[in-house]
């Protein structure tokens, strides 16, 4: 230890090329994850004031830390080839853009990187140890639990789960990013949480087949700290229900938002807040490509046709400047039988600020046989051909 520190004040005065100005977060080879790597945990803190540069900082030596504000901890997972995670200086510029905090990378890549996944997730709770005693000083330097955020993906969501559990559930936030079955205050299930479009479907997607689905998790939320959209989610008990409208109603009144997906799900904190919240499932899809957003209309269809008919329904939207979107309805067949309602949700990627023609098309996937009708006040849909009509406004339809 001496002799370590005495190099350290040797570094200060003679300036040595080989002095790292700037901790990085620990970059390992594929050799290492062969061999395997004893655990070591290096704490890399960011601010407004050091936004590129970190800091290593550890319970005796705070840096630029200032305990009265926010500290949001960034702790990674499994890390099969030890390279360090891509997203991870896009998420720290990200939450330092939307608010003034600390910002802490777990770096535990010493430990995480191994091919045995079983090595990695057996070093979790010494890594929740370790963040605990780090907490501890920060609350014993005047700190609140109530600003502590926890940010974990895959393993690293264990770990922040451990970490809340030694403190009782008292930690401000953590949000778990790579995990299926329902855990939280609020679980959020991307397209369904199971594939997500524009990952590979089959295993000739390469290395990609294996952790794009995983792996969206992370973008989708980095898409929230961007001012580009807000993904909205919808509870709803199934994904089933929200694809088939039925889970709409906290969009549809001033008095009941909907969750925010990623940093601002807090808008529903009074909520969450409660002593004993509900868990709550919410739902929403999502584009292939970042920033994801998608924008939902609800459709409410009343038909006048003699007989049954099932089939689904395109619909498309244009403004005044001709751009258009589409929306295929087509994950289930809908019932159309005379004089009942059906409601429908339509979802878009692109929002249209004001539509000025709207075309149907309805069909049964079959061109064998007549053509069936479908009518809805003066609209006629012919099967598989394209209907457009200018939109009228609620209020002057007389039905």
């Amino acid at each position: 230890m001496l002799r370590f520190y005495l190099f350290i004040s040797l570094m200060c005065l003679a300036r040595s090329d080989t002095e790292e100005t700037c901790p990085s977060f620990t970059r390992l080879s594929f050799h290492s994850a062969v061999v395997g790597t004893g655990l070591n945990v290096r704490l890399l803190l960011y601010t407004r004031r050091n936004l590129t540069c970190a800091q290593t900082i550890n319970s005796s030596a705070f840096g630029n830390l200032n305990v009265t504000k926010k500290t949001t901890f960034i702790v990674h997972g499994f890390r099969l080839t030890g390279s360090p995670p891509v997203w991870m200086e896009d998420l720290v510029k990200g939450l330092l853009s939307v608010e003034d905090m600390n910002v802490v990378v777990v770096d535990w890549n010493r430990g995480a990187t191994t091919l045995i996944y079983t090595h990695a997730s057996s070093k979790t709770r010494k890594v929740a140890l370790i963040l605990k005693e780090f907490i501890d000083q920060m609350l014993a330097e005047g700190a609140s639990l109530d600003d502590i955020y926890m940010i974990g993906v895959s393993l690293g969501a264990h770990i922040s789960g451990f970490v809340g559990e030694m403190y009782d559930g008292q930690l401000g936030r953590i949000t778990a990013l790579g995990y299926k079955e329902p855990l939280g205050n609020i679980d959020f299930y991307p397209n369904g949480g199971l594939d997500q479009p524009g990952c590979p479907k089959t295993i000739f997607g390469g290395f990609q087949y294996f952790k794009c689905d995983h792996q969206r998790s992370v973008y989708l939320y980095l898409s929230s700290l961007r001012d580009s959209c807000a993904i909205t989610a919808y509870p709803c008990d199934s994904y089933r229900d929200y694809r088939n409208g039925k889970c709409v109603s906290c969009g549809a009144s001033q008095n009941e938002s909907c969750p925010l997906l990623g940093y601002r799900a807090d808008n529903w904190k009074d909520y969450l807040r409660e002593k004993d919240p509900p868990m709550t499932k919410a739902f929403f899809d999502t584009a292939e490509e970042n920033p994801f957003c998608m924008y939902h209309y609800f459709v409410d269809i009343i038909t006048w046709n003699k007989n049954i008919r099932r089939g689904d329904i395109t619909i498309k939207l244009r403004d005044k400047a001709g751009s258009t979107t589409e929306s295929k309805i087509n994950h289930e067949p809908t019932t159309f039988q005379k004089y009942h309602q059906v409601s429908l949700l339509a979802r878009f990627n692109q929002d249209l600020d004001k539509v000025a023609a709207v075309s149907l098309m309805f069909s049964t996937g079959s061109i064998i046989g007549p053509r069936p009708q479908l009518c809805r006040y003066d609209l006629v849909l012919m099967e598989n051909v394209e209907t457009v009509f200018q939109p009228i406004l609620c209020p002057k339809l007389q039905m």
